[in-house]
């Protein structure tokens, strides 16, 4: 599972021109999930996401999570983080899960968020074309892979 983690002031997701999610102080969340991704990486991905600390304490050093922010999420499913570029010019996207199984581990994802108390969790529509709005706040963006991780999951 892959996510780009975006600290954002303030951020919107629009599909047909009409505003579906958004959210204030938090993160702006691209996640795409591979063909080989479980249960096990949502969970783990999610719990790494709401503890990561990149928000400024009063010493003006990144110690926060999102959790002690009391921060937001907007999670926008990207099966195109999941593109093989290695080969000609064309990505390939067989490295991506199936839709409707990719969707399943994209909605734990965000229930995972839920539980483990982020504040607001906004999405976008999965699958569909979707314009997204950020307001980067450092700018500080992150990308997170399970597999570079060296856990067993």
């Amino acid at each position: 599972m892959k996510a780009i983690i975006q600290r954002v002031s303030a951020a919107s997701v629009a599909v047909d021109g009409k505003q579906v999610g958004a959210i204030g102080r938090g993160f702006m969340i691209l996640l795409g999930v591979g063909s080989e991704d479980t249960e096990q990486h949502a969970r783990v991905m999610a719990e790494k996401v709401a503890n990561l600390r990149i928000f400024t304490d009063e010493n003006d050093k990144m110690n926060l999570s999102l959790l002690e922010v009391q921060g937001e999420a907007l999670v926008v499913s990207n099966f195109t983080l999941c593109a093989d570029t290695s080969h000609g010019r064309r990505p390939s996207f067989i490295g991506a899960k199936r839709p409707e199984e990719a969707n399943v581990l994209y909605e734990l994802f965000m229930a995972e968020l839920k539980r483990l108390g982020v504040s607001k969790v906004a999405c976008g529509v999965f699958g569909a074309s979707m314009q997204v709005s950020i307001e980067n706040n450092g700018p500080v963006t992150l990308i997170l892979n399970t597999d570079d991780w060296k856990i067993k999951l």
